[in-house]
């Protein structure tokens, strides 16, 4: 077995953890009506996505994402807030000196760098990974954000714990490309789907919101093709893909974070489909560290 096999199975324990964690960090966290930016790399950056959708739906403040690289720096915020599972990448790590902004570093390694870069840390040690693929500590990132944005996420937790062992909505050797689609804050979980596919096993995966696939990405689906749409999905859609052949993904219901969990169980049941070793991905490390 795999470390990410152990770590996807661990993410409705994690979960619970970062619930509990909540108050506890809510000093460090984003307070109501403050201007926030949320940054990282990769998978953080995508988590920093959903983030932002969330706090701004819920009417807690204007909330930004970015690639810890793209950056405004001559923007005003009141908070930044920085996701890091290593705390050594390079971009995050930058923007943290360059700016006078007060920061807040959500970190996995409690001995990096970022730990004392950073103005407030919430550390999350329990949710870092062997892997070098994430799955476990950004969805509890995500769940610490959640909890602390008053949602009650009972319900996510059961249906993570059926999707940790739920049969697979698509075959590996059958499918031959993805599209995740998202609305919302859902974008960023197709984002990360899409990215999971990619790492773990070199799969030809895309991204949209969902109601831009029509504006052109529709015409590369076909049979032997998934549209997996996280969350609501806009009425017509469904006919849409159908028309095309394409197999549509749609768990009506379900928490969309937990629904991710299938997304990276599909990574890795296509990793081992190629012959792939889902944890340590070709060209990639653990965290990106730049040369001065």
């Amino acid at each position: 077995m795999a470390y990410v096999d152990e770590e996807i199975a661990s993410q409705p324990t994690s979960w619970r953890r970062a619930i509990e964690l909540a108050d506890e960090a809510a000093g460090a966290l984003p307070r109501p009506g403050e201007r926030v930016a949320v940054v990282g790399c990769g998978t953080s950056w995508f988590m920093a996505m959903a983030y932002a959708g969330l706090r701004e739906a819920a009417g807690l403040g204007e909330t930004d994402a970015f690639a810890g690289s793209e950056f405004p720096l001559n923007r005003p915020y009141d908070r930044i807030v920085a996701i890091t599972r290593s705390g050594t990448t390079t971009e995050v790590l930058d923007l943290i000196a360059a700016t006078s902004i007060p920061t807040t570093a959500i970190i996995g390694d409690p001995d990096s760098p970022a730990v004392t870069a950073a103005d407030e840390t919430v550390l999350l040690p329990w949710a870092d990974e062997k892997s070098v693929v994430q799955t476990r500590f950004a969805t509890s990132a995500l769940a610490l954000f959640r909890a602390h944005l008053g949602e009650d996420l009972s319900g996510a937790i059961a249906d993570a714990e059926q999707t940790v062992t739920a049969e697979l909505p698509l075959d590996p050797a059958a499918t031959e490309q993805v599209t995740f689609v998202g609305r919302g804050w859902t974008v960023g979980l197709a984002q990360e789907a899409a990215l999971k596919c990619r790492e773990a096993a070199a799969f030809w995966t895309e991204a949209y919101p969902a109601m831009d696939f029509r504006h052109g990405p529709i015409s590369i689906s076909t049979p032997g093709r998934a549209v997996w749409a996280f969350g609501e999905v806009p009425a017509g859609l469904d006919a849409d893909v159908a028309r095309t052949g394409a197999t549509f993904v749609n768990a009506a219901g379900r928490d969309p974070m937990a629904d991710l969990i299938l997304a990276q169980r599909f990574a890795v049941a296509l990793a081992r489909h190629k012959g792939l070793d889902p944890d340590t991905p070709r060209n990639l490390t653990r965290s990106v560290i730049l040369e001065p």
